[in-house]
């Protein structure tokens, strides 16, 4: 593979020349970056395809042949031949707790694990390299891994760790698995009440915590560090895992984030310092007390959508919890677990009542929901709202849409309403979603075909680190809806499959479009932001199989390259 650094063509610059000399075209500023020779997927409807491409500063100037964008070339131009590779626009991720996926690069990852031996000996190792007393923290498992599907307990994390206070996140991040240490430090016992929206799981004899806390439950945890941080040594840590979570969005071609987490301050440090190297649309809480939404709207003054690295989102609420918890909330039990139809987190007359606040004051509003009734509450209070204080180009979101009843797909276009979703829920999902809802119910899972062609708006994230980060997992999923070891049959409910091309423009002008940057962002296309990534292999011709063995060779943001897989640029 050739690269070539920077050219200066003579006879190029001659012609340029006497060309100029008779008037024959205005003078062509020379690009700062070419790449040429691409198979580059534009998701531009108007030029679909395209071989070059020029950008000046943070925008593209050119998209064409290799011989039209040749006329851009110049003394300092950086060329990137890429031999025939594909080259998309960069990855916008619209649903990611980023954050806190850099904290998880640097705490036990249990992902993929199917022994909990093998996590009793992580903690065990982890427990032996700490100080006395300090809090083992990890995130990652899923009992549905283990053979017997059976919930862990406390017992099984004190036999490796009897005086460390250990708490581990299960996969989905709505439950948590936590050892006796942490209970007797919470003063949580058999006659603790379960919270509103929460359980927690007990023994069914002694009615004590069996060490499971789903969702507002696990706000009972109080867990005592003899080595508290202070705020500094706080904000240093922020800091590395912020570090770390931009690393691995330059790694695997995500130019752009949606996340859930207001660490504002941190990431304008990032972006005065020439350091944030995506670009961040932040959220806040959804309320309906005037005085925060008036505080939220000087927010959103600060950081307009006129901003292009840094920019003011949604409000976020959740309506419930998960299908690997069994926490979504459904119109009727489930299979598995009849005594249950999940837990609301909230009454539907008070997420109405939030909806209407947060509408009414211009906002745009994003709100979890997995279950089927859930989105359909949600669906309710934003048409509620609508007809309070009347339609406009809100742009609602419901976050991850998982699980739908057939009237309600529909009402995703009606309304406006974007379904943000993340494409590797259902090949994580499926594993265990027809035994918890039955065969029928999954019809209206994961149903992505079936809301584009009723016209619906689809944004596509990963929900990171709930699921990896990288996209080619997510398109993947999309194009096979199979498991991650390439299962035999056509997939998971196979009409609902996607093509490549259409998997891409959901994780990228579809994402745009949720963040209202659809005429800047998500296109290769002139004037529209440099944000692009080049893969070592051609996803659109690739068996699908291959897909996640892909590899980014540039990621690059604002015209600059901030990912170089080879070294070539370095």
């Amino acid at each position: 593979m050739k690269y070539i650094k920077t050219v200066f063509t003579s006879s190029l610059i001659l012609v340029l020349i006497t060309l100029f000399s008779f008037g024959c075209s205005a003078p062509i500023k020379p690009a700062d970056l070419i790449v040429t020779n691409a198979h580059i997927v534009t998701i531009n409807e108007d030029q679909p395809r395209a071989q070059a491409i020029a950008v000046k500063g943070e925008y593209i100037i050119a998209v064409g042949a290799d011989e039209q964008i040749q006329k851009y070339a110049g003394q300092g131009t950086r060329i990137i031949d890429a031999n025939g590779r594909l080259l998309i626009p960069g990855l916008n991720d619209a649903h990611v707790h980023f954050l806190s996926g850099g904290w998880s690069l640097k705490n036990l990852d249990f992902r993929y694990i199917r022994d909990i031996r093998q996590i009793q000996e992580m903690v065990r190792d982890r427990v032996a390299a700490a100080k006395p007393g300090e809090v083992i923290r990890g995130r990652g498992w899923d009992h549905e891994l283990f053979p017997d599907k059976q919930w862990p307990n406390k017992e099984m994390l004190d036999a490796v760790a009897p005086e460390h206070p250990v708490i581990l996140s299960r996969a989905d991040g709505h439950s948590v698995w936590v050892n006796s240490v942490v209970i007797r430090q919470s003063g949580i016992h058999a006659n603790t009440p379960d919270p509103h929206g929460g359980t927690i799981v007990r023994d069914p004899q002694t009615g004590e915590p069996t060490g499971i806390f789903k969702e507002t439950a696990q706000q009972l945890l109080k867990i005592e560090s003899p080595y508290p941080l202070t705020k500094k040594q706080h904000m240093e840590m922020d800091a590395d895992a912020l570090e770390l979570a931009l690393e691995e969005a330059r790694r695997t071609g995500v130019t752009s984030i949606q996340h859930l987490n207001d660490y504002v301050d941190l990431l304008h440090d990032f972006l005065d310092r020439g350091k944030l190297t995506a670009r961040v649309t932040f959220n806040m809480w959804l309320t309906d007390e005037d005085a925060v939404l008036a505080q939220y709207d000087s927010l959103r003054k600060e950081y307009p959508h006129e901003n292009n690295w840094l920019r003011f989102g949604y409000l976020k609420a959740f309506m419930d919890g998960t299908l690997g918890s069994g926490t979504a909330l459904m119109f009727r039990p489930f299979e598995d677990d009849p005594s249950t139809a999940g837990l609301p987190q909230s009454p539907y007359e008070e997420l109405e009542k939030k909806v209407k606040a947060a509408d009414r004051n211009g906002f745009q509003i994003g709100i979890h929901a997995i279950g089927n009734k859930a989105n359909h509450w949600v669906l309710n209070a934003y048409e509620a709202a609508r007809k309070e204080n009347r339609k406009r180009d809100s742009r609602h979101r419901i976050e991850h849409a998982q699980i739908l009843i057939d009237e309600d797909i529909p009402r995703f276009r009606n309304l406006g309403v974007i379904a943000s979703m993340q494409p590797t829920h259902c090949i994580t999902d499926k594993r265990f979603a027809e035994n918890r809802l039955g065969l029928d119910r999954c019809r209206g899972a994961y149903a992505w075909r079936r809301l584009l062609d009723e016209g619906a708006s689809i944004a596509f994230g990963t929900d990171w680190p709930v699921e990896p980060l990288d996209p080619l997992e997510g398109l993947y999923a999309s194009v096979t809806r199979k498991d991650r070891d390439w299962e035999p049959g056509e997939g998971w409910f196979p009409d609902q499959k996607l093509s490549m091309e259409e998997a891409i423009r959901l994780y990228t002008a579809g994402s745009a479009y949720a963040e209202f940057m659809e005429k800047r962002k998500g296109r290769l296309k002139k004037g529209y932001l440099a944000d692009m990534v080049l893969y070592d292999r051609d996803l659109m011709t690739l068996p699908p199989e291959e897909i996640m063995k892909a590899r980014v060779d540039f990621t690059i943001v604002g015209g600059k390259i901030v990912f170089d897989r080879e070294g070539v640029f370095q």
